[in-house]
């Protein structure tokens, strides 16, 4: 196998609610993962002398430090073979964004890896590897709508197809998942997202008045404008709007992709903006 090149999506959170700190340190969670296809990273991997690991982005750690090298290491020290292996990635996705670029990238090097080194793991293998990772890591093993608990890790997958654009913005502040998980009050309210699902599409009313983010009020609060972008984007006409993750990416799902590209102008003189154009 001479190469693999594969493209690592973002992700948007339709829902995200905090229930209750672990006794791991970890949270326990609900929320909807549905994936962004047409916004992604892409990793090629050639097989080599020597490990080297180059990436567009200077701004995140080119070292030990970015999730795809240890991802590799992970493999390595778990299967007991040297992978020496040229990676290439190419940003695309904003980082620390809450749209899941790094776990993205990082599932895409299990996956890639297992195949052109024939470690031979089973895909609940790798989920577990993973979780190791990252708690959003095991839901782009697959990459499919799905409805995750726990940590995220559990996840149940479901038929869903938003066939509506989402702009996709992002205001270029960074917020540290640590940080948020600091800074949030967890609640036992644990709401069902099967309601948001009727035949496979989303329930816009039910999305709007039963769900949300549960890291919007501390960021919304501490960083007003990511606040001021969801508001814009209801008034831009969204059917539903939300920050995905623990931010500072907020979406907008809209009816059509001329309201869609009006809303996105608002913003594209100063923010990264995106629009997610459905599948014909």
């Amino acid at each position: 196998m001479n190469y693999i090149e594969i493209k690592a999506p973002s992700k948007i959170n339709i829902g995200l609610n905090i229930l209750s700190k672990r006794s791991d340190g970890y949270h326990n969670l609900s929320t909807l993962f549905y994936p962004i296809e047409d916004l992604f990273d892409t990793l090629t991997f050639r097989p080599a002398d020597r490990f080297e690991f180059i990436c567009n982005d200077m701004s995140i750690p080119q070292d030990d430090g970015n999730i795809v090298v240890k991802a590799k290491h992970l493999l390595e020290s778990t299967s007991n073979k040297s992978i020496n292996v040229k990676i290439t990635l190419e940003k695309r996705i904003p980082n620390q964004a809450g749209l899941g670029g790094g776990s993205s990238d990082a599932a895409a090097t299990l996956i890639s890896l297992n195949e052109m080194f024939h470690l031979n793991f089973k895909h609940d293998q790798l989920i577990h590897l993973a979780l190791l990772l990252g708690a959003d890591v095991p839901f782009f093993i697959k990459a499919k709508s799905a409805i995750g608990t726990s940590r995220g890790d559990i996840l149940e997958y479901i038929d869903l197809e938003i066939n509506k654009p989402i702009v996709i913005v992002n205001p270029k502040i960074n917020i540290s998942t640590k940080e948020a998980y600091q800074n949030i009050i967890p609640s036992e309210i644990q709401l069902d997202y099967h309601d948001l699902i009727k035949e496979g599409k989303l329930n816009y009313n039910t999305a709007q008045n039963s769900f949300k983010n549960d890291f919007e009020q501390y960021v919304f609060e501490k960083y007003k404008e990511v606040g001021n972008i969801k508001q814009s984007l209801y008034d831009g006409g969204a059917l539903f709007a939300s920050m995905s993750g623990s931010g500072s990416t907020v979406y907008g799902i809209f009816p059509n992709l001329e309201e869609a590209s009006i809303a996105a102008k608002a913003f594209s003189d100063i923010y990264f903006v995106f629009i997610s154009k459905p599948t014909e």
